[in-house]
């Protein structure tokens, strides 16, 4: 079995890494476009047609499956993806884990890239599955490229900022953004108030990750010998993960596997 995904960046890595836990014998592709990162400020024309080479590229090794690792490409590029490439790949959009953070009542933050806050498509998805809840959209300029290029400086830096931008009684925070699920933790950590429980934190990859291998028809099976190649394509060329990527466990857990060039 082949499981591709895509993404501007190294984004891709957790829902990769959720991938390989639920089956680590399925052959794994990584298809990216760092030279164009990022997606974010493109427009939606623009977005599509990157979107698109990127899938093409890991299109031709013919996977199973399509996992569109990517909230800015899952918004303006899915219908177009799914176009070209169904129904021979099925394709799996990315969706903020709105539903399941807003279940508890809230208060709720959505932390995502200037572009997406307060865009239709998010306003959309707070008024279907958090209708009655105190939302709360907290923009983080900076954080996708910081985490993109391993900068440790500035990671910090717009974490902090957006903290500061996140109100003192959320209970819960959704990563709106495939690169934040990389640094979840220091997400918590950064917007944790003394005296009060850490706030839970809602991602996208694994509930993605699971939904990739439905629409495959592939079972999960975590205890399978971890016997899966890795192919990684930068800008539809055969490359390799990034020491930025390795620095990030995700990357190393994927680093684990026999690579393919």
């Amino acid at each position: 079995m082949k499981i591709a995904l895509m993404d501007s960046g190294i984004g891709l890595l957790a829902a990769a890494a959720a991938v390989r836990r639920l089956r680590p014998d399925a052959d794994l592709v990584l298809s990216s476009a760092p030279d164009s990162m990022p997606w974010g400020p493109r427009t939606p024309e623009d977005v599509t047609a990157r979107a698109l080479g990127v899938a093409r590229a890991a299109a031709e090794l013919r996977p199973d499956v399509l996992i569109v690792a990517c909230n800015t490409a899952s918004v303006h590029a899915l219908p177009a993806l799914r176009a070209a490439l169904e129904p021979r790949i099925p394709v799996i959009g990315t969706v903020p884990a709105i539903k399941p953070a807003a279940a508890h009542g809230g208060p709720v933050a959505i932390w995502a890239t200037p572009a997406t806050t307060g865009s239709p498509y998010q306003r959309g998805l707070i008024r279907e599955f958090a209708d009655g809840v105190d939302v709360t959209e907290v923009p983080c300029p900076g954080l996708a490229d910081a985490i993109e290029h391993g900068d440790e400086a500035a990671i910090e830096l717009a974490i902090a900022a957006a903290a500061e931008r996140t109100p003192e009684d959320v209970r819960d925070v959704v990563l709106g953004c495939t690169h934040y699920e990389l640094v979840a933790e220091r997400v918590r950590e950064a917007v944790r108030r003394p005296g009060l429980a850490a706030p839970g934190l809602y991602a996208s990859a694994p509930a993605v990750a699971a939904q990739a291998l439905r629409r495959a028809g592939i079972e999960a099976l975590p205890g399978a010998a971890p016997t899966g190649e890795l192919t990684v394509l930068l800008n539809g060329r055969p490359g390799a993960l990034s020491d930025t990527a390795l620095g990030y466990p995700e990357g190393r857990l994927l680093q684990k596997v026999t690579v393919s060039g």
